[in-house]
């Protein structure tokens, strides 16, 4: 993992902007591409940074009060890095997975799989085994055009433990070559929930709202639980 990728999480953290609760503050060298306006009250900013190899794309995720996620994935779309601010905690992907994520196998056969560990020094090994399914159908949203997704995934621990499971339903661009969130139903061991994600509004640079750090959908909202008694 480059010390540079590291770094600029830190960067994005300590960010004067985030403060002032205005605008995002983007780290020395990176550059943002579009703004997302989620259903799930979250902002999420997407954007490219020199320091990073050709092809990784970063994104951050912001709610009313804080930044929630900072991560970065590949042309293939695999998880690189990813820092969870909630938990504290930080994974990056093993050097070599047994099945490595692929938007390029997905896009030529409408099906992907995938099982790969990432190390995280606060929480040890998370392996991760599932698929991606392409539905056929596309789908506009403020004039982007997006493909559907389904897929699956399992979690578990270092001892094989599973953590959590989920399905459901997001989109992917392939030319941004990244996946976006929808419609997720989550299972842990003592509960069950469900995630509306999904784009709202593509806001890119020069437009208003661009880089806003204010979520604009979906604030107050509780979250649904699936558990039944």
């Amino acid at each position: 993992m480059k010390t540079a990728g590291l770094m600029s999480i830190a960067t994005i953290l300590a960010a004067p902007g985030l403060a002032a609760a205005q605008t995002f503050d983007l780290p020395q060298g990176c550059e943002a591409f579009v703004t997302v306006q989620g259903k799930d009250c979250t902002v999420s900013h997407m954007f490219t940074c020199i320091s990073d190899p050709e092809g990784h794309t970063r994104r951050a995720d912001l709610d009313e009060q804080m930044i929630t996620y900072v991560g970065r994935v590949d042309s293939e779309a695999q998880w690189i890095e990813s820092f969870h601010l909630a938990s504290g905690h930080t994974e990056r992907l093993e050097s070599s997975p047994a099945d490595r994520a692929s938007l390029t196998e997905l896009l030529a056969t409408d099906r992907d799989t995938w099982d790969f560990v990432t190390q995280s020094a606060e929480i040890g090994p998370t392996r991760y085994t599932g698929e991606d399914r392409l539905t056929g159908e596309s789908v506009v949203i403020d004039g982007v055009t997006l493909l559907r997704t389904e897929y699956e995934i399992v979690t578990r621990d270092g001892d094989g433990a599973e953590v959590w499971r989920g399905q459901g339903r997001e989109f992917v661009h392939p030319d941004w070559r990244v996946f976006l969130s929808g419609i997720s139903e989550y299972t842990t061991p003592d509960d069950s929930f469900e995630i509306d994600g999904s784009p709202v509004e593509f806001i890119f640079p020069g437009e208003p709202g661009f880089l806003s750090v204010n979520p604009k959908y979906g604030c107050g909202v509780v979250m649904s639980s699936l558990a039944t008694d």
